[in-house]
């Protein structure tokens, strides 16, 4: 009874003795594990959104016709008259896929950036802190750079004057707003909020099983938390 009592107690104590804490982290490591975790997130959304069908084909990123177009667009389907609709939801959706690749770069330099002090306010902060992060470091860079992929898209296939026209006369009686009034501003809008939300993702699933994060640095970070 004295042996079992006393292998208990070590085990208790070898598992305190493994067990981290944020307290336990040296800085260099704090941030060290937050730049590997959201590089990681970073180009996993950029390899999910940026081929044929990385918006389109997953329900809650696909981009549609905005505010009340969106809703004539769905009655039209509905009634077999939705041929033009679905051309040129197509071809948003494509537009966005074509311009994420420009995305991996700017996130890797923007991950690179991050101090300790970001770090310690990434671990203290929301769930989706790391992700807020890259949004607020990286989002109009990004924007300057997807814009102008946008509108060679769009405008290849032929559909963009007949969006911009239409959208922009349901704006002047406040069927949508300004923003989506133009197709590309409103395709890009889209396409970054879709990154973001791959990549804020990629982090929950890392706060939750810190075993998957791809370096040991980040699975020490996020088991601590």
């Amino acid at each position: 009874m004295r042996r079992l009592t006393a292998l208990l107690i070590g085990l208790a104590l070898s598992a305190n003795a493994l067990a981290l804490s944020l307290a336990d982290l040296s800085q260099h490591d704090a941030a060290g594990g937050l730049r590997d975790a959201l590089s990681q997130g970073a180009q996993v959304a950029v390899q999910q959104l940026g081929r044929p069908g990385g918006f389109s084909e997953d329900p809650t990123l696909r981009i549609e016709l905005p505010g009340n177009l969106g809703k004539v667009a769905r009655t039209m389907k509905m009634m077999g008259m939705g041929a033009q609709v679905e051309q040129l939801e197509t071809s948003m959706n494509r537009a966005a896929e074509l311009a994420v690749p420009e995305a991996q770069a700017l996130l890797l330099d923007a991950v690179k950036q991050l101090t300790v002090a970001d770090a310690k306010s990434i671990l203290a902060g929301p769930p989706d802190a790391a992700t807020q992060y890259l949004s607020r470091t990286s989002r109009e860079q990004l924007r300057t750079r997807f814009l102008p992929i946008v509108k060679q898209a769009t405008d290849q296939v032929g559909l963009a004057q007949q969006y911009n026209s239409f959208a922009g006369t349901a704006a002047s009686f406040g069927a949508l707003d300004a923003k989506s009034a133009n197709i590309e501003s409103y395709v890009t809008e889209r396409a970054l909020d879709g990154l973001f939300q791959v990549i804020a993702r990629q982090e929950a699933t890392l706060r939750k099983d810190p075993a998957a994060a791809a370096t040991s640095l980040a699975k020490k970070v996020f088991g601590a938390l």
